[in-house]
């Protein structure tokens, strides 16, 4: 009798305002238009893809601190898959960080069998809990525009941390993207810039 391997989950979590503040502040400098955000069921299929994963659950965190929820969004995310998760607290409180701060380290107590993690975030604050997750048996990723992505998660990838890109690796986005980073002459296109 041979025995299956067991089924493996990949656990992707979004820092939906990080990314949208990153996108808007740091590349487009404005509020991104809808043809200008990340689609966001490429990053569902880029994380069944990219550690063949037997099954992908999404989890999309969300500021509802405000008493209201933006139902459209919410409708597209369930539809595509994903799991809203609209958090309230106090005003002083991160409540999106803390969400998956907590998510993160319950995932770490379950130990490295409990399926592997996909991040999307730049954010630093998430540091400690990504070491926590770091080993042999469980993969740990993180998605994000690398050049923004903050310095102490760059260091963990010297730990296992693996980077992916939501422009080039994910290709969540539908035009490309006016960033300034540093390019490798493998990817270098000179008729991007004339």
């Amino acid at each position: 009798m041979t025995e299956t391997a067991p089924r493996r989950t990949t656990y992707v979590l979004v820092d939906g305002e990080n990314i949208d503040a990153t996108l808007g502040g740091s590349i487009l400098g404005a509020r991104p238009a809808p043809e200008e955000r990340p689609r966001w069921e490429r990053v569902l299929e880029f994380a069944r893809t990219v550690w063949d994963a037997d099954e992908v659950k999404g989890l999309f965190f969300l500021n509802a601190s405000n008493g209201s929820m933006p139902m459209p969004f919410v409708q597209a995310l369930v539809a595509i898959g994903f799991q809203p998760i609209p958090l309230s607290g106090a005003s002083y409180e991160k409540v999106v960080d803390i969400g998956i701060q907590r998510t993160l380290d319950v995932l770490a107590d379950r130990g490295e069998d409990s399926g592997d993690v996909l991040l999307a975030s730049h954010d630093g604050d998430f540091t400690p809990h990504m070491a926590a997750l770091l080993g042999p048996s469980r993969r740990v990723g993180l998605l994000g525009f690398t050049e923004l992505v903050s310095s102490s998660l760059q260091h963990l990838a010297e730990g296992g941390l693996e980077i992916y890109d939501l422009e080039t690796d994910v290709h969540a986005f539908n035009v490309q993207l006016p960033r300034l980073r540093i390019i490798s002459l493998a990817e270098f296109d000179p008729a991007r810039y004339l």
